[in-house]
């Protein structure tokens, strides 16, 4: 092992210059003073890190995380669902009596059911003993109905626009309404439901919170990646295209921490784009880099809930097919449910070629969050920590855990796509092999690859996958 270390350059005197011949041994002298003045003060200088040997200094990732305090906790069902109106419509309603589909729902709760999205528009809210009629004004029907998705698309596609100080009365006139309802009467209420934030979409959600924000129980916007234009597989792999997400989760937390501080923040909408998916790649393995980041990012930022559009039938961007088959992105949400607690946890890495710079993106190619294990899982104890990590360079990545996760067992949980297809494949294998459901009520089990304590974690090029250090013991980890 060799320790590289910097000296203080000795300052020459104009007016006594060594000559030629001494300046060798007066620059010896001055080390030798310099080191007996190291050893007499104390060793200040930082620990050379050891290196496992047989690894190339340049591919070893040293890794820790933070275990005494979480740097955020989100909701235990942070990872909720949405259904599209267009199952009504388009005679998909039966779809709840599927034996196979409500097993496949039930892998993913504890979790919010949103129903919603623009088909909302041609449905009629209905209740013939809403008090609110009587006293001549319009009920809570008309508010449902009115002001669903994406308000500041109104004059797109209704010919009227609406500001966000009127739309903020209105959410207060629809609470009221609501209130005295037996059933609604501890009914939550969310919005605005705004789309991505410009300019304008920020000057409406600045009036809506002005007015209401004290009103709703959580400020709630949507988020599309990428709009309508055609989208190559490599897309996915973008970290631009990735941390555009990043960019919009503090335009929004400047304008609701202005008014509200501490209100929650709900992603409620994320699709790949806005004609809700793209065909051969939304549904895809590829696709799934681009949830899971987003999975990560928005916890890490502290982000309340996102969900997910859809779970089932709508584009090219749900879950489940309309032959009610998984699709990669459900057995990714699956995983996280199973292994992913609420607790964010900080991450601490060494070795990265690019350090970070205040104020700017640092769009690296790997990319690393760390959980408490869920506590539900009762194959780990609690005090685990889950990382889990996104590889987008085309070499495979190898990480040496160091630190509070130095020498622990690990379970590992690599999931690649299956198939001939590639990156494109709709079928994804865990640890090698491929995942299937046992029959219409039985989920696969989810087998981990023990890795023997101390072991690189070796990541191969364009994957994704989950760690579980078990017993860590982590402070942060140990209670609800």
């Amino acid at each position: 092992m060799r320790v590289l270390c910097a000296f203080p350059e000795a300052m020459s005197s104009s007016n006594s210059r060594p000559s030629a011949c001494l300046a060798p041994v007066a620059l010896y002298l001055a080390l030798l003073l310099q080191l007996s003045l190291s050893s007499q003060a104390g060793d200040r200088r930082p620990l050379p890190v050891d290196r496992a040997a047989g690894l190339k200094e340049k591919t070893l990732i040293l890794l820790d995380v933070s275990t005494k305090n979480p740097v955020r906790t989100v909701n235990e069902n942070f990872l909720s669902l949405q259904l599209d109106p267009s199952i009504i419509h388009d005679g998909w309603l039966d779809f709840l009596s599927s034996k196979r589909l409500v097993t496949l729902a039930r892998g993913l709760s504890p979790a919010f059911l949103r129903f919603g999205g623009k088909r909302t528009d041609f449905l009629q809210f209905q209740n013939l003993r809403n008090p609110a009629k009587s006293r001549g004004g319009p009920g809570p029907d008309y508010y449902l109905k009115n002001y669903e998705d994406e308000p500041n698309n109104y004059r797109t596609m209704h010919g009227r626009a609406v500001n966000g100080s009127q739309l903020g009365k209105d959410y207060i006139q629809l609470k009221s309404l609501l209130q005295p309802i037996r059933i609604y009467s501890r009914a939550s209420l969310y919005g605005p439901n705004i789309g991505r934030p410009r300019k304008n979409v920020i000057a409406l959600l600045d009036g809506f919170m002005k007015v209401a924000g004290s009103t709703v129980d959580a400020v709630t916007w949507q988020h599309c990646y990428i709009d309508g234009r055609v989208v190559k597989v490599m897309d996915f792999l973008k970290t631009r295209l990735l941390d555009t997400l990043s960019d919009q989760i503090r335009k929004i937390q400047k304008v609701v921490n202005t008014y509200t501080p501490g209100k929650k923040i709900w992603l409620e909408g994320v699709v790949t784009t806005s004609a809700g998916g793209t065909n051969n790649l939304s549904d895809s393995y590829a696709a799934g880099f681009l949830w899971l980041n987003t999975l990560g990012m928005l916890a890490n930022q502290g982000i309340d809930v996102v969900i997910r559009h859809s779970f089932f039938d709508h584009g090219y961007n749900h879950l489940v097919d309309q032959n009610f088959n998984p699709l990669p992105d459900y057995w990714l949400s699956l995983l996280y449910k199973r292994l992913i607690g609420p607790k964010v946890l900080a991450v601490h890495v060494a070795g990265l070629q690019r350090k970070p710079r205040p104020g700017r993106v640092i769009r690296d190619k790997l990319r690393i969050y760390a959980h408490c294990t869920n506590h539900h899982n009762h194959n780990y104890v609690r005090g685990s920590i889950t990382l889990f990590i996104i590889n987008l360079h085309r070499s495979r990545k190898k990480i040496k855990l160091a630190g509070t996760l130095r020498n622990k067992l690990v379970h590992q949980y690599l999931l690649q796509p299956y198939g001939q297809e590639g990156l494109k494949s709709k079928s994804v294998q865990l640890n090698g092999q491929p995942l299937v459901m046992v029959d219409d009520g039985t989920l696969p089990e989810l087998k981990p690859r023990p890795l023997r304590a101390g072991r690189t974690l070796v990541i191969p090029p364009v994957t994704m996958g989950f760690y579980v250090v078990k017993n860590v013991n982590a402070l942060a980890c140990r209670y609800r």
